[in-house]
């Protein structure tokens, strides 16, 4: 096992056992990992710089200018992903910087944080999902960046939209707040 994976998977091994025995996930790499606080409560994503190092780099960027702060949940698909990230709240908003793709080996599951893009790979901008299953379908097509370690609870939360609308949302949820963990106070 590569040893990528296996960091990885004692990585989820170590969230796991916070998650069943009531506690909270501890960041390893407090550079590398994420706050994201919705309406329900937190969660902690660990980012993958090994894997999509300028994706991890604007998404820090990004959060560290509050840019995130308040914006929706503009799409989401109940079974498969929610989406966020445009200011605008319409899905066609962005930061205005376009990112190269870094599309890798690394699978969509449950948790799993992704770019979302136009039909061009190297469309990727501010907006991203977090998978509530699986989609091996996406798989080497689009950037995945993090992994949620902890509150998947809180995502699974999140208001759905209308599936005849591709999972627009009316009255959407939205991020209270988004922060790296080595700028949260002690």
């Amino acid at each position: 096992m590569p040893l990528r994976r296996f960091a990885a998977k004692a990585s989820a091994l170590a969230a796991a056992l916070a998650i069943a025995g009531g506690g909270t996930v501890a960041a390893a790499d407090p550079e590398n990992t994420l706050y994201l606080d919705l309406k329900d409560g937190r969660v902690t994503i660990e980012m993958m710089p090994q894997v999509a190092p300028k994706h991890v780099a604007r998404i820090k960027e990004l959060t560290r200018q509050g840019f995130y702060d308040g914006v929706v949940f503009h799409r989401v698909i109940e079974g498969f992903m929610a989406q966020t990230g445009d200011p605008t709240g319409t899905g066609t908003g962005g930061s205005g910087q376009k990112l190269a793709a870094e599309f890798s080996k690394e699978p969509f599951v449950r948790g799993t944080m992704g770019m979302a893009r136009a039909q061009s790979p190297d469309s990727a901008d501010s907006q991203f999902f977090i998978m509530f299953e699986p989609a091996p379908f996406l798989n080497g097509k689009y950037t995945v960046w993090g992994q949620v370690i902890d509150g998947m609870e809180h995502v699974d939360a999140i208001k759905r939209g209308d599936q005849a609308r591709n999972g627009e949302v009316t009255d959407p949820d939205s991020i209270v707040r988004m922060q790296v963990a080595a700028d949260v106070a002690k």
